[in-house]
């Protein structure tokens, strides 16, 4: 495969609309707003299901400009028979889990750029 084909295969996937279920998710996360660490893929399988299976990757560096990672979400996303996949635009939050990697409640104590603001908006809200 030429370099990019992963990218272009699931940007076509993305770009195809509401097809239906299953569905895919894909979000990005980063230590800031910056660079993505962590991507997640879940599938939702019906309407008003939990999403599973989910499947998460990691990366040192920014994990939206690996090939390797993006073929092997397009596997997990074709594995999983999805017909429609939907990507959130740029990163949505700390790589870190609540909960598991901090105190529920609290900010990351790893990730000080996310510390006070909404995961989504990038906005302060402390």
């Amino acid at each position: 495969m030429s370099q990019g084909n992963n990218k272009k295969l699931l940007t076509k996937k993305i770009r195809k609309g509401d097809k239906g279920y299953p569905i895919a998710t894909i979000a990005f996360y980063g230590p800031n707003n910056i660079k993505a660490s962590k991507v997640v893929c879940a599938i939702i399988p019906h309407d008003g299901a939990e999403a599973g299976p989910i499947k998460k990757w990691f990366s040192i560096s920014d994990i939206r400009k690996s090939e390797k990672t993006m073929g092997e979400i397009l596997i997990f996303i074709e594995e999983n028979h999805a017909n429609t996949v939907g990507m959130m635009d740029g990163i949505i939050g700390c790589p870190h889990e609540e909960g598991i990697d901090y105190p529920i409640g609290e900010f990351c104590p790893e990730c000080e750029y996310w510390s006070g603001r909404d995961r989504f908006s990038h906005a302060r809200i402390h």
